[in-house]
């Protein structure tokens, strides 16, 4: 894997935090992660807290609105061509529109769509900002998964919104494990919730990549966070683990194979 600045249409481009205390989610990931944090202004009243790693935007948090809801959660955005366009077809698909396009300043277009299965995600057609200046390296975004109870359908739906193919990884998860294939790439994975996994929503969760992950779970639940799913080893992947930050979200932490 390599470090990405440019993002295809039908690939994810962005991960941002909404969170009940901003403030607090701020110093648990700046601590745990060495990104820096810059507070840009909105039209909305409140900032947009942009999170940088080695000078280079990689996420963002912002706390969250009124008709938000109160659980805190990362947010994952598919970069599109037309948001006005995708947000049709998303519909069309049996998709439904959470938030209607509009404009982010000068920054992009967006909307917000649960899929057919229950589980939220944005679309992101870029202005002035593209998306994440760094990728798939330690201390950023590497990998989104979904998680859902039906993978059929989600399938379905991801094809015929962004073209993506569903293919199983044998050596993955006994091969109970997808890829979302775009173009010859792989863009996403999907699992279906297990029985024993208790009450998990279907939710797009977002992997940072870790040089050490047994280190990073450490000091996560020493900042205050906890572990939603211990660290285990996937033989040619890594070694990752799910955690839970201090105010509730989720989100999952790997050590790749090839960085280790």
């Amino acid at each position: 894997m390599s470090d990405t600045v440019t993002h295809a249409p039908g690939t994810f481009c962005w991960v941002d935090l909404a969170t009940t205390d901003a403030g607090a989610a701020q110093d648990f990931y700046t601590r745990l992660f060495g990104w820096t944090a810059e507070d840009v202004p909105t039209d909305q009243g409140v900032p947009y807290t942009m999170l940088h790693n080695q000078g280079r935007h990689v996420c963002a948090l912002f706390p969250l609105g009124p008709d938000m809801g109160d659980q805190p959660r990362w947010q994952a955005y598919v970069s599109v061509e037309d948001a006005d366009s995708a947000v049709e077809s998303a519909a069309a698909l049996g998709g439904r529109v959470l938030m209607p396009p509009m404009d982010v300043m000068n920054a992009g277009r967006m909307a917000a769509i649960k899929d057919p299965t229950g589980a939220v995600f944005c679309l992101w057609q870029p202005g002035e900002h593209a998306g994440a200046e760094l990728q798939n390296a330690p201390g950023s975004q590497c990998w989104l998964e979904l998680q859902t109870g039906d993978t059929a359908r989600a399938e379905g739906f991801y094809n015929g919104l962004f073209g993506w193919t569903a293919k199983v990884s044998q050596s993955v998860m006994e091969g109970q494990y997808q890829s979302f294939v775009s173009a010859g790439r792989e863009v996403a994975g999907m699992m279906e919730i297990g029985d024993d996994w208790g009450p998990v929503p279907p939710n797009w969760a977002v992997y940072f990549c870790v040089e050490d992950c047994d280190a990073c779970v450490a000091e996560a639940e020493r900042l205050g966070g906890k572990t939603l799913f211990p660290a285990m080893t996937i033989p040619d992947v890594g070694r990752f683990a799910f955690l839970q930050d201090t105010e509730g979200a989720g989100f999952a932490v790997i050590q790749l194979s090839c960085a280790s």
